[in-house]
């Protein structure tokens, strides 16, 4: 079988998440793939619409589950549109799991601050249940997450759990303008509300996801607290097509964000050319 040659999904389940993003839950048709399947937090996948294309996507539900395999997609073109309409019932194509990952057992018995912007939240969510399924693992574990407006919040039900959530400190926030009235979170953008969180830096791994220029300004931010550029971790996902190195559509140097991400350090990207 060809390496492009997808596994095919039954869509189990769609949920709304924004006016523009969904999540689609699936399982796979094949029983056999579906014992076999696994995947490690912070990995990706490619969803394909038949007849239309296909696109990367973040693995966003657990490591833990299996036959069953989780994406949001967010509709900004014609492949994630047709995908973002599907319905319980139908097949999808699925190719995966690709990508390297976020190394949690380096990361075991020190704090973990998770960053994440809009549906940039979907690529470490799945690292943030790992997290909260092993909790005894870790030591403070603190969620900043924001999106421009309430309604492009992401996982609102997820969230709801987590502030009652006792392993774990959240902090949501809206961009200015984009709070309602019964909002009961910050209000500011992510950069600027992570500033204000207190807590220790030596014994503290970053993780990050967002809009290119959130990861900048968080980045910039984490090292201003004085965390060390080896102990912050994001993700750069929006530059891959193929998944296995062939295209060269997220080549950045030396580097495939395909093969050799997509999870890389704020020590690595520094490396990468200064025209990126």
């Amino acid at each position: 079988m060809s390496v492009y040659s997808p596994t095919t999904v039954n869509v189990t389940g769609v949920t709304p998440e924004t006016p523009d993003i969904v999540t689609i839950d699936m399982s796979f048709v094949d029983d056999s793939y579906a014992r076999q399947f696994s995947f490690q937090p912070g990995q990706f996948a490619l969803l394909s619409a038949f007849g239309e294309g296909e696109a990367a996507f973040a693995i966003a539900s657990s490591p833990s589950e299996t036959g069953n395999v989780s994406c949001s997609v967010k509709s900004v073109g014609k492949v994630t549109s047709v995908l973002a309409g599907s319905n319980p019932g139908d097949v999808l194509g699925f190719r995966g799991p690709y990508g390297n990952w976020f190394p949690l057992d380096i990361m075991k018995s020190k704090n973990l601050l998770f960053v994440a912007g809009g549906i940039g939240f979907s690529a470490v969510k799945s690292t943030l249940l790992s997290v909260l399924e092993n909790r005894t693992d870790y030591v403070k574990v603190t969620l900043l997450y924001g999106a421009r407006t309430v309604a492009d919040l992401v996982y609102k039900k997820e969230l709801e759990e987590y502030e009652n959530l006792s392993g774990l400190d959240l902090v949501k926030t809206v961009d200015p303008g984009g709070e309602t009235g019964d909002w009961n979170g910050r209000v500011g953008f992510v950069p600027t509300i992570l500033e204000e969180i207190d807590g220790p830096v030596s014994e503290t791994v970053a993780i990050v996801c967002g809009p290119p220029i959130m990861i900048k300004l968080t980045l910039a931010a984490l090292m201003t607290k004085g965390f060390d550029r080896k102990n912050i971790y994001t993700t750069l996902e929006s530059r891959m097509k193929c998944g296995i190195g062939k295209c060269g559509r997220c080549n950045i140097g030396s580097v495939y964000v395909c093969k050799d991400g997509p999870v890389f350090t704020a020590a690595q990207i520094q490396e990468f050319p200064p025209d990126y």
